[in-house]
Order: structure tokens, then C-alpha cells, then sequence
């Protein structure tokens, strides 16, 4: 297997440690609109997931404008300067995933196993699993360090596991 860069690692460790993200789309007015989601990685896939009700805003949005954006970031440190926090920018496509599909399985599988406590919620009919295909990124690792990320790293980063 190919050496991992250090700031690899530092992102894989990023998306693995964080559930949550700051998801934007864009509303039917051209406004942006920023949502909390939590979420789940498929790396088989190569995609973060989400699973969202039919009725939330940011569903409807990503309905009609599939491209989006996510923000996961590490919490601050009471004391630190907030401007060195490790964050990473996602810019993707939002693909809401037929009910029952091979996908939508595997999907499910990954997003349980994250979040085993909404288990009975995959099951209402008004919610729906989304992939964000993530077609590049912008990864600050810390103060004075922030990067370009293309798609095939980001994808190496949303691996379970990183080079031996």
C-alpha cells in the first residue's frame, strides 16, 4: 500500500472523529442556507452519508440544486485559539438513494452502525438516505496550513483504516 501523507491521516482522523456537519444548499430564492446534519462514511462507496426527512428544507434544496457543501470541524478547546481548529470543506453532489437498492443497504449498514440509536428512524417513510459524492475539498489542518484536496484523496481519507 502507498505511503499516506501526514495531512491524510490528519483528515481521515478528522472524518472519522466527527458525526456531525454544517451541510449548505442553495433555497429556491438563490440564498444559502446551513443546516446541522450528522453523518455517516461509506468508504466502499467512497461517500459520506446522511439521512434526512422529506420535510426538511435542506431536503427540498438538495432536491432541486444537488450540489452542496459540508463542514466538519473539530469543537473548540476552551483557552485555544479558534483559529487553528482542524476543519475540512466538502464540495459535493447530493444523491438521494432508492429505497431498498444495493446502495441504500449498504448505506443503511453504515449509518446505523454510527448512529445504532436511530436505527427504528431508517424505517419512517418520510426519511431518505442521501450519498454526498465528494468532488473535491479544502482541508486546514491547523494555523497556516490549508490545502486543496482533490476527490481520490478525499476518498482515501473516508477509509477505515490508513497504510500500514
Amino acid at each position: 500500500m502507498p505511503h499516506e501523507s501526514r495531512l491524510t491521516g490528519e483528515l481521515r482522523t478528522l472524518l472519522h472523529a466527527r458525526r456531525t456537519a454544517a451541510l449548505g444548499t442553495t433555497g429556491d430564492d438563490g440564498a444559502a442556507f446551513v443546516s446541522m446534519v450528522p453523518f455517516a462514511l461509506e468508504p466502499a462507496l467512497g461517500v459520506l452519508v446522511i439521512h434526512v426527512s422529506g420535510l426538511a428544507a435542506h431536503t427540498r434544496n438538495l432536491q432541486a440544486r444537488p450540489r452542496v457543501s459540508l463542514l466538519v470541524m473539530q469543537p473548540e478547546v476552551p483557552g485555544e485559539p479558534v483559529h487553528a481548529l482542524p476543519r475540512v470543506t466538502l464540495e459535493g453532489t447530493a444523491l438521494i438513494l432508492a429505497p431498498d437498492s444495493v446502495p441504500w443497504h449498504a448505506c443503511r449498514v453504515a449509518y446505523v452502525a454510527r448512529f445504532p440509536e436511530v436505527e427504528f428512524m431508517t424505517q419512517l417513510g418520510d426519511f431518505r438516505f442521501v450519498v454526498i459524492q465528494v468532488m473535491r475539498a479544502r482541508h486546514v489542518a491547523g494555523f497556516g496550513a490549508a490545502r486543496d484536496v482533490d476527490e481520490e484523496e478525499v476518498k482515501r481519507a473516508l477509509g477505515t483504516a490508513g497504510p500500514t
